[in-house]
């Protein structure tokens, strides 16, 4: 069964370079892309209340641009190295980002979704645009991936996985990463982040909770001493050249931390590496 992919793009460069890394990630698989585009948002969201009725001269227009940039986009990916277990498909919606996203993951079933951490507006100094922000934060069905800007294609030998082992992991979260790590031969860095140098008997049987689930592909344990979690996540995946860094999504203290937005910028600003949120 194919492995469907939803790729939200407003046709810039970084989304892009996000539709092309995510090909690549997933070349050895058969594969259905789903490239969304969200015609009319920028507009019709923050200035207006309303959306242009369907038929009308705007909407139409505005449908037609789309139409034209995604026989665009289908000729570039015609230049990328063609492979026939990938199928292209294309998705317009005059709705808001957010709920075209869950209609589509919905209809098609997706398994992923990918995306650029700027669009075309993108402001210098800003690592994630807050529909990068806002999918990582509110898509719970599936997994998503965020791609830096500059990152080019490189297939990942280390996933960094930051925990502190004070959660009860399930094997359905890791899943997804398993099977990345497994497609790749990469190794799980399971990166300790604690102040605390002893472990509790709760988090020495989480921990060993994890062995068990990650039994089935490498990995190795690390510990991070670094006070500032953002910073040591940085430092770590810069020391080591890791080629990728996974969270699970969860609402608590630890994930608010890790995903608020200035962390978020800490993590992965200036950083050639994209971030896997599990759900």
């Amino acid at each position: 069964m194919s492995k469907r992919i939803l790729i939200p793009t407003d046709f810039s460069k970084n989304a892009l370079n996000a539709i092309r890394y995510t090909i690549d990630l997933y070349a050895k698989l058969n594969c259905d892309f789903y490239f969304l585009n969200v015609f009319g948002f920028d507009k019709y969201t923050t200035n207006s209340l309303s959306i242009p009725e369907e038929g009308s001269a705007v909407f139409e227009q505005a449908k037609e641009d789309c139409e034209k940039n995604f026989v665009k986009l289908l000729d570039t990916l015609a230049l990328h190295p063609e492979n026939l277990k990938h199928n292209y498909y294309t998705e317009s919606s005059y709705n808001f980002l957010s709920e075209a996203i869950h209609k589509i993951i919905t209809e098609k079933d997706i398994d992923l979704v990918a995306m650029g951490t700027k669009g075309a507006t993108g402001a210098k100094g800003v690592l994630f645009g807050s529909n990068t922000v806002m999918a990582m934060e509110k898509i719970r069905e599936c997994p998503v991936l965020a791609i830096p800007e500059h990152v080019s294609f490189i297939s990942p030998k280390e996933i960094v996985f930051p925990t502190n082992f004070k959660d009860v992991y399930k094997r359905s979260e890791f899943r997804y990463l398993i099977e990345l790590a497994k497609m790749h031969n990469a190794e799980i860095a399971i990166l300790h982040l604690e102040k605390n140098k002893e472990l509790t008997e709760s988090q020495l049987s989480n921990k060993q909770l994890l062995s068990s689930i990650l039994s089935e592909t490498a990995y190795q344990f690390h510990t991070l001493t670094e006070k500032n979690l953002g910073k040591g996540i940085q430092t770590f995946i810069e020391s080591r050249e890791s080629d990728m860094v996974s969270f699970i999504n969860r609402k608590h203290f630890f994930f608010d931390n890790v995903f608020s937005r200035p962390l978020i910028k800490e993590i992965g600003y200036d950083s050639d590496v994209p971030i896997l949120a599990l759900h």
